[in-house]
């Protein structure tokens, strides 16, 4: 009688005669999943809701053209990017939104205008929801 055996008699689960009866047909040996082995199993039936790690979003103040292929490798990493044109001259500004709109457009991702001069560019797997309206020239009421 194996320590196995000893134990579930010694709590109760097993009785002696089965434990003899175990012992005579070792050649019959059914084979008994573990709690490890049943969950493995079923684990294509389980999402965990905490799979998605942190999402990184990017803020980025260009100066000039150049520091568009920065923006544009963060996106391709797929990260967000929020950028601020107030600093780039508007010729440059335009320069810089034209090749964001090629480099979304290339990534299945997005541009979104979300104040003046400051754009959200996301890759595919960020959805964009809703709008901002810019009201222009309007001065709050006193």
């Amino acid at each position: 009688m194996g320590v196995y055996n000893k134990f579930m008699n010694l709590i109760g689960l097993q009785e002696e005669e089965e434990t003899i009866e175990r012992d005579r047909h070792p050649e019959q040996h059914e084979e008994v999943e573990t709690p490890m082995q049943e969950s493995r199993k079923n684990k294509g039936n389980i999402v965990s809701i905490h799979s998605q790690k942190n999402i990184r979003v990017v803020l980025h103040e260009p100066r000039s053209y150049e520091e568009t292929q920065e923006i544009a490798d963060h996106l391709r990493n797929r990260r967000p990017v929020v950028v601020n044109l107030h600093r780039v001259r508007p010729d440059q500004a335009t320069r810089i939104v034209d090749f964001l709109s090629g480099t979304v457009y290339a990534l299945n991702g997005s541009i979104s205008k979300i104040g003046p001069n400051i754009f959200l560019c996301t890759p595919d797997t960020v959805e964009i929801h809703g709008s901002i309206s810019e009201l222009l020239h309007a001065q709050p009421e006193e």
